[in-house]
């Protein structure tokens, strides 16, 4: 594929050729954000553009906001990797996957720019909007695939998206003292938390047992929703805020 036109009218297109048919003929139903955490744009943006790279995305957000289409919506971009969500693997098969310019971990955790976070908003609305994707199904790479993956990390503003109609949230529990779980714990409480932890969508075992996973899935949780301590203990404020969030969705409300 040497060129097409832009699902997203903002965008220019610079074409990709890491991609592939969807699963069974699967629309997709999530958006997953992440952040490229490479030094710059550029280099980010021609690593997903090579086809050594084994890796790309649908859209592609610069600092200031530009963004730049590099695999059509209809196919399967190269993004997310090994995955799940509610039991669903082939994260790319059911997604449009969002990569941001941004340094990361790697490079520091820098700030978003607002202009920058501004096209992600408006982008998010437009595919949301095209393809009726719910807005507990905007999702961190960290999300789908805990542990392994980390963006776009603590600094991303799920707050604002979510005000301006993307995405799942409720105000985070205040970081308080009292009871919590973390490695070796065991129990039914354990239990408790998996299990609202899968019943919201991670990947999470229920054994009762706290284990080096369930640490991964709660710092992943934490990451999202609870940003200001990210450290995979389930303290008051990440059982509280996950128990807000279980009650918020529309399955559950």
């Amino acid at each position: 594929m040497t060129s097409f036109e832009a699902d997203y009218s903002k965008a220019s297109v610079q074409p990709s050729p890491n991609h592939g048919e969807r699963a069974g003929g699967r629309k997709p139903d999530m958006i997953v954000l992440h952040y490229t955490g490479m030094p710059t744009a550029e280099g980010a943006l021609d690593w997903l553009c090579r086809e050594e790279s084994q890796v790309s995305c649908h859209y592609f957000i610069h600092e200031n906001g530009d963004v730049v289409q590099l695999v059509p919506e209809a196919r399967r971009a190269w993004h997310a990797g090994t995955g799940s969500w509610h039991d669903e693997g082939d994260i790319n098969s059911r997604s449009i996957g969002i990569e941001i310019a941004n340094a990361g971990h790697p490079g520091g955790l820098p700030d978003f720019p607002k202009e920058q976070i501004a096209a992600v908003i408006e982008l998010c609305r437009d595919c949301g909007e095209r393809w009726s994707i719910a807005p507990e199904r905007v999702l961190a790479h960290s999300d789908v695939a805990p542990v392994r993956k980390v963006d776009p990390g603590e600094k991303f503003p799920w707050a604002e998206l979510h005000h301006a109609g993307v995405g799942h949230w409720v105000e985070p529990a205040p970081i308080t003292g009292g009871r919590f779980f973390q490695r070796g714990d065991c129990g039914q409480p354990v239990e408790a938390l998996q299990s609202m932890l899968s019943l919201y969508g991670y990947a999470t075992e229920i054994t009762g047992e706290f284990s080096d996973k369930t640490a991964g899935d709660v710092e992943a949780f934490q990451r999202h929703f609870r940003q200001d301590r990210v450290d995979g203990i389930a303290d008051f404020s990440t059982i509280d805020t996950l128990h807000r969030l279980l009650s918020a969705l529309p399955r559950y409300s």
